[in-house]
């Protein structure tokens, strides 16, 4: 089995941030609660849990739940990819190397090929999978009984899932972006972890500018650590961090040089829109899928971008924002 099919994205360095039981795990407190439930009840029957599917913008916590559910029910778990499972062979590999209560944990899940996930259906309700062994009219077909197993499923794109597919998960959640406050709580736990002194000021600063992304609040809490290391400061305060988030121009919203150069194309090529999701992704030289999973979710949730059925508009909200700040797009 190729080494490209389980595999983690982040460092083992990263990783250390990621809380380990579901007690430490700041916000989406909603999700929380019910999930602290089904683990109790599910631990106390000795039973696999269900079938999980998150679902929401990158970077929020969907691969730290999946982890934090394998530590609560003290379970191995496997990390692969939709687009690592290039073939049925790869997935039957997968599938049979499991072991009893086993934690299965697909990212991206909604990229996998149709007839790859078709494997999957007997899987996730009989804990069976269907082999053709042979060619032609010799050919026949080998049913194997699985180990009792979850599968976690994660997607940025919850409509591209199929509906079987989408049926067979027992639990599903979507995770939503963070309030500010339990950012500011993520800094500071990560602060810690890290070793570095951070005042409350430089916190506030850096929750403004993390775009409610716990992913992005701890990559610029380790960029800012940097700063204050070549500036031979001991300790991150608010000139620190505001000096240094402007030097990343990265503006109080949070905003980067891409997100304004979105907005300033819609707003100076296309009249402020609408304008296709194509036209304006030719526009910018930047790939669709990127667009749409990365930067809208969270233009839209400031409200400076809109959705309409004939394209993508800007909103007088974020022009007014360009405008005041002077930005260059």
């Amino acid at each position: 089995m190729s080494d490209e099919i389980f595999k983690d994205k982040d460092s083992a360095f990263d990783r250390n941030l990621r809380p380990k039981k579901i007690d430490d795990f700041i916000g989406q407190d909603r999700i929380k609660k019910s999930l602290n439930i089904f683990l109790k009840a599910t631990k106390e029957r000795q039973e696999p849990l269900e079938h999980v599917l998150f679902h929401g913008p990158p970077g929020i916590g969907k691969t730290t739940l999946a982890h934090i559910i394998g530590g609560e029910m003290e379970s191995t778990v496997k990390v692969t990819s939709g687009p690592a499972i290039e073939r049925v062979a790869d997935l039957a590999a997968i599938l049979t190397s499991l072991e009893d209560r086993d934690v299965l944990f697909i990212d991206e899940i909604h990229r996998l090929n149709h007839h790859i996930e078709e494997i999957l259906y007997p899987a996730m309700e009989e804990g069976k999978i269907d082999l053709v062994v042979g060619k032609g009219p010799s050919a026949q077909v080998l049913r194997l009984d699985l180990p009792n197993f979850t599968l976690i499923g994660a997607t940025t794109k919850f409509a591209s899932l199929s509906s079987p597919l989408r049926d067979r998960f027992g639990i599903i959640y979507r995770l939503n972006f963070y309030e500010e406050s339990d950012i500011k709580k993520i800094i500071q736990r990560s602060a810690e972890i890290l070793g570095i002194e951070i005042n409350q000021k430089a916190i506030n600063e850096l929750a403004c500018r993390s775009r409610f992304t716990p992913r992005i609040a701890n990559r610029l809490l380790k960029r800012l650590r940097d700063f204050a290391q070549i500036e031979n400061q001991n300790k991150i305060d608010e000139e620190l961090a505001k000096n240094s988030l402007d030097t990343l121009e990265i503006d109080e919203y949070g905003l980067d040089d891409l997100d304004r150069k979105i907005l300033g194309v819609i707003l100076e090529k296309f009249s402020g829109g609408p304008v296709g999701i194509n036209a304006l992704a030719s526009a910018i030289g930047e790939d669709r899928v990127t667009l749409e999973e990365v930067y809208e979710p969270y233009l839209m949730q400031l409200g400076f971008l809109e959705r309409t059925p004939t394209g993508r508009k800007v909103s007088h909200k974020a022009i007014e924002h360009l405008k005041n700040n002077r930005l260059n797009f």
